[in-house]
């Protein structure tokens, strides 16, 4: 079970670090574009707020959002707000998150929850899934945090998360990933020789969720990385 005490105090001071650093934007950095296809800064923002408030309705029992288009919706309508009310609407969404997880008793974190598109978890992992967000959108915004800057406990974790989820996936030809420090890790599909795929964790991890090209990785023969699927 995981600890998710531990992983709350992680995700209080990664939501710290990502509030710092916006905190130096002014709202014309808000409107220009992050590194998401079609979203703004302000759009990344937006989300992270209302992805904090969807997960208090995991952690109670409610659906995560009332549909994928109210979900949509709500992100566009917070995206072109000016920094300040941005953050403030982070920090005050962190804040309600924070609050109804010291709210679960121990019983609580072992029960599961639904979240999107039928996927269930035990509670006690929504604290990492939260934290994912904060980290990888932290990245999105676009303003010199790359996968390299990430924590190293958060990049290893992140790369058995997406190791774990590309598992048995047919898009995904067999890989056979190791980083700089040894660890190993088996993903894609269960047919065929796998492609060794080597390199540092934080390269791994930026390939795995889509965040970097992968071109700092090296493949056993001198092939070429495959295109992986959206997550």
């Amino acid at each position: 079970m995981p600890d998710a005490r531990h992983d709350l105090q992680l995700l209080h001071e990664a939501t710290e670090r990502l509030l710092a650093a916006a905190g130096k934007l002014d709202d014309g950095a808000v409107a220009a574009p992050s590194l998401l296809p079609g979203w703004t800064r302000g759009h990344v923002l937006s989300h992270l707020a209302r992805n904090a408030d969807a997960l208090v309705n995991v952690l109670t029992g409610l659906p995560m959002y009332a549909s994928a288009e109210t979900r949509d919706a709500d992100i566009e309508a917070g995206a072109g707000r000016g920094l300040a009310e941005q953050l403030a609407d982070v920090r005050a969404s962190a804040e309600r998150l924070a609050a109804t997880a010291d709210a679960l008793s121990p019983a609580d974190w072992e029960s599961r929850c639904e979240l999107r598109n039928g996927v269930t978890d035990v509670r006690a992992r929504i604290p990492f899934r939260r934290l994912q967000e904060v980290e990888l959108h932290h990245v999105d915004l676009g303003i010199g945090y790359g996968p390299a800057a990430l924590p190293a406990e958060f990049t290893g974790r992140e790369v058995d998360f997406l190791a774990e989820r590309f598992a048995g996936n047919g898009a995904v030809p067999a890989l056979s990933l190791t980083d700089a420090a040894g660890r190993t890790w088996t993903t894609g599909s269960a047919a065929g020789e796998p492609l060794a795929v080597a390199g540092e964790a934080a390269a791994l991890m930026g390939w795995l969720s889509g965040r970097t090209d992968g071109s700092d990785l090296s493949v056993a023969g001198g092939g070429a990385l495959p295109v992986l699927p959206p997550l």
